[in-house]
């Protein structure tokens, strides 16, 4: 399968067998020499250590799998409203597939939508039954690309995100923070932390913010606020428990429209669809969430070489959902839309944990760093729906007037009530990383039992198991230069909420081949890697929630990221190409290529920071192009005539621009995404709609730090 890739890439297989040998004339030392560890770069924008790649503080460059990381930091350059926002530079990454969304951040990873972690728990159940969580309430993101199911248990082939959430700190600090923005936009946040007692035993911190605001989408609003209190208690030197807090409430709606693919990537007799159209009706379209969560980290040093973790969550969530959009996805008389009526009351309980042992020891001439652990997951979802389709009567989308629907709005009773559905995973899992001069062997093997209950009498529960492994073998040159070879296999159940139909599992491997290069004496980072995936079993939910199997999914692709920092410039950019091809489907069709994945993307941003000629000053601007996507479906001849030519979405580029200054206490920043206000299409699905990416987004941000 590779061999294909880099017939499509040889000037990419030509760069890292260039890097290979490169590293192949160092001269190779017979000790491993003694390294300092250094998590972040002077600024802070970069971070050389991921928790999410071996659950364990683990350098970048020893790890062989491709992993990205965002820092806080990186992230206040970059003006990121949501987390979507701000996985827009990373390699491999397709942030927004489905444009601008308020019930939810979305992304593709190598092709495949990822799970959500957050201080590595899984955080999301179900769809539309969660709050979104806010990127000021983290320290930094983990993106973790590939197979991911020897550590994690449920993971798609795509990979994972793990949230990173902030920590209460020894030293006192604190900022309050003022947004302002188009679209009425109105934020203020606040974010304390320091030391209860004089001993720095017990520590605290409180982040906290508060929107009102409107979106690119008429009648639909992103208001928002929640607060988290922490604690950290040093019960002696060894011990350390900390209580993390979350309590969320998000008011918004639809802002994603369903638009037919006729007056979007189609022309149409009346002209293009506006982005900002709304199909529903005013007042009556929410999607209001609320959300607790309380997380209790333990972690206790048993002996100098020997560490327990323990990490559990408890988490409640309920949403109130009601909307109307187009469904069929057509127009009527070429200036209509067939409104369909959509409710749901959705709730999702969970409880997560972890309990793992960390153990450093050396056997002869082989250092070890062992990680192994137990890990059990339960939720509990019910999803109680309602669907009509054309209740909502015919609605003009080039001038629509309000108001007149046909029939009276059903009520609340009117939603069926359906059983909860419950899902049990119970995990075991062992890794090794073994260092042997400059070679680094990484060996891991995890055991899953996982129980789907539908919660309908009539149909019975299934149980799965799977065993999955991960190995990698990588080298560290002298020159900074670490090429590595790895395979990961992930396994994720699969359950149909709406129907309460257990599906059979998703399952997927990947070959993976790469470079990592943190040069000495450099804050660089430098990562390339060529990867092979197969997927099999993978979901697709039609319009009204139904869930099928498409059968088998081949993936290939190359990525390449450089985070570059200098005394006054840093440099983030990426490139990524992937090709994804529907090996076999359900019928039996062959061909095609996955829907909202980009066969190219190609980012680069850049911030100057001029101490010596103008202290304070920051400027900092971003290019991002995105290559076509197709809409899913195969190329189909019958008797020689074409019956089906896949749809595929314009290519297009964006600019994004930050400016700023920062004074004492204060800093001052205005930062704008999508520069020139290109109305973009951001995908096309197959079922027939399509989806406008964000237009042009302005917020001005004054910040007092104390």
């Amino acid at each position: 399968m590779l061999a294909k890739l880099f017939n499509h890439n040889k000037i990419w297989v030509a760069l890292l067998s260039t890097g290979v040998s490169l590293g192949v004339t160092a001269k190779e030392q017979t000790e491993e020499p003694e390294m300092e560890i250094i998590e972040v770069s002077p600024r802070g924008i970069i971070s050389y250590v991921s928790a999410s790649a071996a659950k364990n503080s683990v350098p970048v460059v020893e790890t062989p799998v491709s992993v990205s990381v965002l820092t806080e930091k990186r992230i206040e350059d970059l003006g990121a409203e949501t987390i979507q926002d701000a996985l827009g530079f990373v390699a491999g990454v397709y942030n927004g597939p489905f444009g601008v969304d308020t019930r939810g951040d979305w992304a593709q990873i190598r092709g495949v939508a990822p799970l959500t972690y957050q201080d590595g728990l899984q955080t999301l159940f179900g769809n539309y039954n969660n709050t979104r969580a806010n990127p000021y309430m983290l320290e930094q993101i983990e993106i973790l690309k590939g197979p991911s199911s020897v550590l994690y248990g449920q993971g798609s082939t795509g990979g994972i995100i793990n949230l990173v959430t902030k920590r209460p700190k020894a030293e006192t600090a604190g900022e309050l923070w003022a947004q302002v923005g188009n679209y009425d936009r109105v934020q203020l946040a606040g974010d304390v932390t320091g030391a209860i007692d004089e001993d720095a035993t017990l520590l605290y911190r409180l982040t906290g913010l508060y929107r009102d605001s409107e979106t690119q989408t008429d009648f639909v609003k992103d208001d928002s606020y929640f607060i988290s209190p922490a604690l950290s208690w040093y019960i002696t030197d060894d011990t350390r428990l900390t209580l993390l807090t979350n309590f969320q409430k998000n008011e918004t709606g639809s802002s994603t429209q369903f638009f037919p693919h006729v007056g979007t990537r189609l022309p149409a007799p009346n002209g293009q669809i506006p982005s900002e159209r709304f199909v529903s009706e005013p007042g009556y379209d929410r999607y209001d969430v609320k959300q607790s969560t309380i997380t209790v980290l333990l972690e206790q040093q048993l002996t100098d070489n020997l560490e327990l973790n323990w990490s559990s969550r408890y988490s409640d969530s309920d949403a109130e959902y009601r909307s109307m959009f187009g469904y069929p996805f057509a127009l009527v008389e070429d200036r209509y839309i067939s409104r369909a009526i959509f409710m749901s009351d959705n709730s999702a309980e969970s409880f997560t944990s972890d309990l793992q042992l960390r153990w450093a020891f050396d056997t002869g001439s082989l250092s070890h760093n062992l990680s192994s652990g137990l890990d059990y997951q339960q939720a509990t979802l019910d999803t109680d729906r309602l669907f009509l389709v054309s209740a909502g009567g015919l609605l003009d989308i080039y001038n629509p007037e309000y108001g007149k629907v046909p029939t009276a709005f059903p009520s609340d009773d009117d939603i069926p009530d359906s059983p909860s559905n419950k899902q049990r995973q119970l995990g075991f899992y062992v890794q090794d990383s073994i260092k042997w001069n400059r070679w680094v062997l990484s060996l891991a093997m995890r055991q899953d039992w996982v129980k789907s209950e539908p919660g309908s009498p009539t149909q019975q529960s299934v149980s799965d198991d799977a065993t999955t492994g991960r190995a990698g073998l990588m080298y560290a040159f002298d020159n900074g230069l670490s090429p590595y070879i790895s395979y990961a296999q992930s396994f994720a159940p699969q359950l149909d909420t709406a129907n309460g139909v257990a599906l059979d599992p998703l399952k997927g491997d990947q070959i993976e081949l790469g470079i990592k290069y943190q040069p000495a004496g450099t804050s660089h980072l430098i990562t390339a890697a060529v990867y092979d995936i197969t997927e099999k079993n993978k979901p697709y939910t039609d319009p009204l929630g139904n869930t099928s199997l498409t059968g088998e999914v081949e993936i290939r692709g190359f990525e390449l990221e450089a985070q570059l920092e200098w005394e006054q410039v840093d440099v983030y950019a990426s490139y990524a190409y992937t090709d994804t091809e529907k090996v076999k489907d359900t019928l039996g069709a062959q061909g095609g290529r996955l829907e909202a994945m980009p066969d190219n993307m190609l980012s680069v941003w850049a911030t100057w920071r001029p101490a010596d000629l103008l202290p304070g000053f920051k400027v900092g601007a971003g290019y991002r192009f995105v290559g076509e996507t197709s809409d899913g479906s195969a190329e189909v001849v019958l008797n020689g005539v074409q019956v089906n030519t896949p749809l595929t979405t314009e290519s297009y580029d964006l600019y994004d621009f930050m400016i700023g200054y920062e004074i004492g206490a204060f800093d001052l920043s205005l930062n704008v995404d999508n520069l020139e206000d290109e109305t973009v299409i951001t995908s096309c699905l197959f079922r027939g709609d399509c989806f406008y990416g964000q237009r042009r987004t302005i917020t001005g941000n004054v910040k007092y730090r104390f």
